[in-house]
């Protein structure tokens, strides 16, 4: 009887100044992944043009382990997209996504590839505890809750991208062509045969992370305005708001006017120059949400390609 054939798995991992996480990063993947016979894997690492020495690093664990492939894109197009750029070229039959700030446990890994093997095509890390700041966890309970009010597709909580998918989900979602893209919206859009291993993250402990403020708020704009309706059709619910507190208001200070039979009684200028000045302040903040959407749709028209690879190794 023939050997079993080995299933094929590869584990990606976006790097944008990990010189400081990539040699921990390796040995823990090679001792409880990499070395594991029942399987064969590959470890594909992308730098994101990396300011540091993360490029050189890479060669160099590239060099003494051969089932290391990199990309290196040509300049910083973000982690959505540095993700992408090798999801767009996969083959392996699972491919499992993780961060390289040691924060993504390799026994997790090891966890979803065992629920994939019970036939699960889409396996998500979910954190029960983020051992963030008190700041950072609280406006993620928030967004999370809010992205689940209104967002036309069930996007799961409390995960990232460290995730596995299945060749099946894999083609899938390379049909998805959108540009200003929220990898885990659309995951959660394709759908297919979940799962969760829950885990909880550890702290980080050694440096600070490349998310900045303004990516963590870009990233829950492409989620906000990629998967709702929501910011635009609140115009409808503010205009019936407005036009029953408009009509009360009415209302109640034509009795006023009636019953003591003075006419001046209330100063009209002074509340519509109230109203007037927040009602302006609301039509600036649409007028913003409104050309968020027109610069998403001008942005999928052009036929300007989203990432650049300058460099590749061990790529077949």
């Amino acid at each position: 009887m023939p050997p079993k054939k080995k299933s094929l798995i590869s584990i990606v991992v976006p790097c944008y100044n990990d010189e400081k996480n990539l040699t921990p990063l390796y040995k823990q993947l090679d001792k409880i992944l990499l070395s594991d016979d029942t399987y064969s894997f590959q470890l594909v690492l992308v730098n994101d043009w990396s300011h540091d020495k993360t490029w050189e690093w890479i060669k160099k664990l590239s060099e003494s382990d051969k089932r290391i492939i990199w990309l290196n894109l040509s300049r910083n197009f973000g982690h959505q997209w540095a993700l992408t750029a090798w999801l767009e070229k996969a083959t392996w039959e699972a491919i499992i996504s993780m961060d390289s700030d040691l924060q993504d446990p390799v026994e997790v890994a090891r966890d979803m590839i065992i629920e994939w093997e019970k036939w699960f095509e889409v396996v998500y890390a979910r954190r029960t505890d983020r051992n963030d700041s008190f700041l950072k966890n609280q406006t993620a309970i928030l967004y999370y809750r809010i992205l689940s009010l209104i967002s036309d597709t069930r996007i799961p909580r409390n995960v990232g991208d460290f995730r596995l998918i299945d060749k099946k989900v894999l083609k899938a979602f390379l049909g998805l062509k959108e540009k200003d893209r929220y990898i885990r919206g659309m995951f959660a859009w394709l759908g297919f045969k979940t799962w969760y291993v829950d885990f909880v993250r550890p702290e980080r402990t050694q440096w600070e992370s490349w998310y900045t403020l303004r990516k963590l708020f870009q990233l829950a704009m492409d989620g906000v305005l990629s998967f709702s309706m929501f910011p635009l059709r609140i115009w409808f619910i503010i205009w019936i708001i407005m036009i029953i507190l408009s009509l009360i208001f009415s209302t109640f200070m034509a009795t006023q006017v009636i019953i003591s039979w003075d006419i001046y009684l209330y100063q009209l200028y002074k509340w519509i120059s109230v109203i007037g000045f927040w009602v302006m302040g609301l039509q600036f903040i649409f007028i913003w949400i409104l050309w968020e959407y027109i610069w998403r749709i001008y942005n999928e028209t052009r036929e300007r390609p989203v990432y650049i690879i300058s460099d590749t190794v061990n790529i077949k």
